[in-house]
């Protein structure tokens, strides 16, 4: 009796704890009809030669389970963690039968699986108290040290450089690899554009996408950095993303987004990158990076210093007709610019444990240039009687700048696979200082000899600053491996204040403030948005998304001198967007897409102040502007094939705009006088259609040769009849990219590619395109220079071609590279506009910095020792765990 006694009372203390293990229902607390979840494997993991314990090492359990849907079994990740510093690590809430596998890998070795169990036996007939503590203590195993071998070839695979291809083709994205662009190297995010698939960059560095000004992000947000201002050696990959989805910022219109994703290394242990280089001018440049992970700490740094000489030529012919007296001028220009900037960027990981980051860097960029620009003008009125003048207008000045930018991020990954929590805040501002000089006088001789006047004098202070900032967070929560739900919210608000003052000596008098010319100014845009979407993959290899993002808006302005205030906003607007994907089993994929997008007015386009310091192209805002709607269509086709897995890539697009932002040029008074003269401004036209083709092709030729293919055939048609009846704006052009990279020898490396740009309309600008070729003071730009943007003209064709050869020198475990790049090699870069409107017909080309020759060194070192391996990338081996862990709760 007390045997059976002792018996019933420790099965029952049994039964209670894996009760109020689980207390509900479903069978779980039966300890012989379910299977309980009260288990516990433990153990370390040591190195196998000494004996070490093993950190980061990644430990999962696997169980072989009956799937319902296939009606077979299939082994199920049920729990996993990383090892302690100390090598341990322990599996919870396992149950109790059934027979596992225990995985287990680690950077350096080689894997390691084996069966395990947990084994007990019920008591006998004459079974004593400790034999019913020897079955409780079966459930808390412990597997003792588990020794791991390791695997040379690893680490011989940790030191050897790798190369990425140059292009990789993302559902959503396209993906260009800077590591692998020779001819950009020592240069800045302009020189990296020029050879990026679907990419147009003109010779003032202004870019286009689908011949719209892109969105300009900088690690997966908005910037206040123009391209020019992002040195290409601190770039590590571009993204090109042609329709977002409702994730995405709905502003933008019918750009798509340019994702720079800048340099941070999360390898164990330390490495980095010293380079320096000289161009032809004997500007130089230098810089270099460096990352250190140790522990929970990874700190990485990169700084570059850029020292820039460009000069440019153009000319350019007018025909005036709308004035009392018709006229035909022609000018020549040239300008230099010339200074340097500085860039850098730190920061640090702090993994606070396996599933939680946090993240902080900073930028700081600081530049200064000055300028000099000369023009030279022959003006001849057409009348019966003709009046001659010619006419000098020179302009040094200088342009000073200044951008800050802080970024706080968070993240946290559930057990669950690919449940996920990211927020972040960013906060971006710069300051810059245009201040000017500008000399002109008049002559009746063509040899300014015969002086009309005294030489004049005008003095322009001018400069503004802004800030953006920007919070958002974002959910993944998976319903299963084939669906999931997709949620956040965003908030952004940007301020820009401007100003430029007019001070003016004329012959014989001493330098006067004119109010009416000089305007100062100040705009707030306001943000608000939240999005949500549902993803769903189905057995026959389909899969979609639905997305649906709403978004507010407001923007308040204020014309400082005068009081005066704009102001618009749009309390709510809806951005749906459908993405579907069929795969293939011969590697191929079809792609559809659909999205509504909206492009807000920026800053310069609503500033109702117009720029005197061009009295040939004077330039002023529209406070009435409304945004711009667009809705977007791409269907793709992705197909790879061949022995060397070449990609081809095919897509169809289309695009329907209401209210489109467009350029237009009219004439009006100046100011407060009487006098009117031709004014460009910005006009909401009644509609704009696009279509497109886009081809892309990456062919592995051979082991030594690649090349990359990409051919835009492009349709557009602005109407602009609401402005002016029947003004319309029709072309169709294209363009085509070839860039050929050859292996001639081991360590040698040659780089061929060439654009061919046919008759194009002039681009349509939108908000945030991150500017380009004026980052550096312009000033110097003809008819102020710059992208022209019109329902009125066309770009003529031009075509290029850069080199680039490169030579890797292994020395020990680090590499040293050596580089010259040649752009432009046959002087071909030319830009040539035709722009016309009742009242003008103007035809003028600009070239800039041709046939340009850099020399660059760089020696890449770091050690990747085993020891160091403290906590891997989260997102690469434990996030990869993670995710295999659908079993598994918080």
């Amino acid at each position: 009796m007390k045997k059976i006694l002792l018996y019933t009372i420790g099965c029952l203390c049994i039964s209670l704890s894996i009760k109020a293990q689980f207390p509900s229902g479903g069978g779980q607390g039966r300890m012989m009809g379910g299977n309980a979840n009260i288990g516990h494997f433990y153990g370390k993991v040591v190195d196998a030669k000494t004996n070490k314990p093993v950190d980061a090492a990644s430990v999962t359990l696997v169980q072989s389970k009956f799937d319902s849907v296939t009606r077979k079994r299939k082994d199920t990740i049920i729990s996993g963690q990383l090892t302690k510093s100390n090598g341990d690590f322990s599996l919870e809430n396992l149950p109790l039968f059934g027979n596992f596998k225990l995985k287990i890998t680690a950077i350096g070795y080689t894997p390691v699986e084996q069966k395990v169990a947990f084994e007990f036996k019920m008591p006998s007939g004459n079974a004593q108290g400790g034999d019913f503590s020897a079955m409780a203590s079966a459930f808390d195993k412990d597997l003792g040290n588990i020794k791991i071998q390791t695997d040379s070839k690893v680490l011989e695979d940790v030191v050897v450089t790798g190369s990425a291809p140059t292009l990789k083709l993302a559902i959503d994205r396209k993906i260009f690899n800077v590591e692998k662009n020779i001819v950009s190297a020592g240069g800045t995010a302009t020189d990296v554009l020029r050879n990026v698939p679907t990419v147009s960059v003109d010779v003032d560095g202004n870019v286009t996408l689908r011949n719209t000004a892109p969105q300009i992000f900088v690690d997966g947000r908005p910037t206040t950095l123009t391209i020019d201002q992002i040195p290409a050696d601190a770039i590590q990959s571009v993204e090109l993303i042609t329709n977002p989805s409702a994730k995405y910022d709905a502003s933008g219109g019918q750009s798509g987004i340019i994702n720079f994703v800048l340099k941070k290394n999360r390898k164990a242990g330390y490495n980095g990158s010293v380079r320096a280089g000289v161009d032809m001018r004997g500007r130089i440049n230098a810089g270099g990076d460096i990352n250190v992970r140790q522990g929970k700490i990874n700190v990485f740094a990169n700084a570059n210093y850029n020292q820039r000489k460009s000069i440019g030529k153009g000319e350019t012919t007018r025909n005036e007709f709308g004035t009392k007296t018709p006229n035909e001028s022609f000018q020549t220009n040239t300008n230099t610019s010339y200074g340097s900037f500085a860039f850098g960027r730190f920061g640090a990981d702090y993994f606070i444990d396996n599933r939680n980051t946090i993240t902080i860097s900073q930028n700081i960029v600081n530049g200064h240039f000055d300028f000099k620009d000369r023009n030279n003008f022959l003006i001849d009125s057409i009348e019966t009687n003709p009046v001659f003048e010619s006419q000098y207008r020179n302009t040094d000045g200088e342009n000073m700048f200044r951008n800050y930018g802080t970024q706080l991020s968070y993240k946290h990954l559930f057990a669950k696979q690919g449940k996920e929590l990211t927020a972040d805040v960013n906060y971006n501002r710069s300051r810059n200082n245009n201040d000017s000089k500008i000399y002109s006088q008049s002559f009746y001789d063509a040899a300014q000899t015969n002086p009309k006047n005294g030489e004049v004098l005008q003095r322009i202070d001018g400069g503004g600053r802004n800030s953006f900032f920007t919070s958002q967070i974002d959910y993944t929560n998976p319903i299963n491996d084939k669906m999931k739900w997709e949620m956040g919210g965003r908030s952004q608000v940007r301020t820009f204040e401007s100003q430029q003052l007019n001070y003016y000596t004329f012959p014989g008098g001493s330098e006067t403030y004119i109010p009416a010319i000089s305007n100062k100014y100040k705009y707030t845009d306001y943000v608000t948005a939240a999005y949500v979407t549902f993803s769903r993959q189905t057995r026959k290899n389909f899969n979609f998304q639905l997305g649906l993002r709403a978004e507010s808006s407001k923007y308040d302005g204020e014309q400082l001198f005068t009081k005066q205030q704009y102001s618009n906003s749009f309390p709510l607007s809806l951005f749906p967007s459908i993405f579907m994907t069929k795969s293939f089993k011969n590697k191929s994929d079809l792609q559809f897409n659909f999205t509504r997008r909206i492009n807000r007015p920026n800053f310069f386009q609503l500033m109702p102040n117009t720029d005197y310091s061009d009295p040939f192209n004077y330039q002023t805002g529209n406070p009435n502007l409304k945004p711009e709607f667009t809705y977007s269509m791409e269907s793709s086709y992705q197909k790879t094939f061949g022995k060397r897995n070449s990609t081809f890539l095919a897509t169809l697009f289309g695009k329907y705009t209401t209210d489109l932002i467009s350029r237009y040029q009219r004439r009006d008074k100046l100011g407060q006088s009487s006098d009117t003269a031709f004014i460009s401004t910005w006009i909401n036209a009644t509609t704009a259609y696009a279509a497109g083709l886009e081809l892309v092709l990456r062919s592995p030729v051979t082991k030594w040769w690649e090349i990359n293919y990409n051919v835009n055939i492009y349709y557009s048609k602005i109407n602009g009849s609401d402005v002016v009846a029947g003004l319309e704006n029709e072309r169709t052009s294209w363009f085509a990219k070839i860039n050929n990279t050859f292996k001639v020898a081991k360590g040698w490396s040659i780089q061929l590619s060439g654009d061919y740009n046919a008759r194009s309309i002039l681009p349509v600008s939108t908000s945030n395109s991150g500017g380009g070729g004026r980052g550096f003071g312009g000033g110097g730009m003809m008819f102020g220079g710059g992208q022209q943007s019109t329902t009125q003209g066309y770009i003529d064709a031009n075509y290029f071609a850069d080199l680039g050869v490169r030579k890797e020198i292994p020395i020990k475990k680090n590499t040293l590279t050596i580089s010259a790049n040649w752009s432009d090699i046959f002087r071909t870069r030319k830009n040539v506009t035709h722009t016309e409107s009742p009242y003008i017909i103007q035809e003028s080309w600009r070239r800039r910095d041709p046939q340009f020759f850099r020399f660059n060194i760089a020696y890449r070192f770091g050690k990747f020792d085993v020891s160091l391996f403290k906590r891997k990338n989260m997102k690469g081996e434990a996030g990869a765990m993670q995710e295999g862990m659908s079993g598994v709760q918080q």
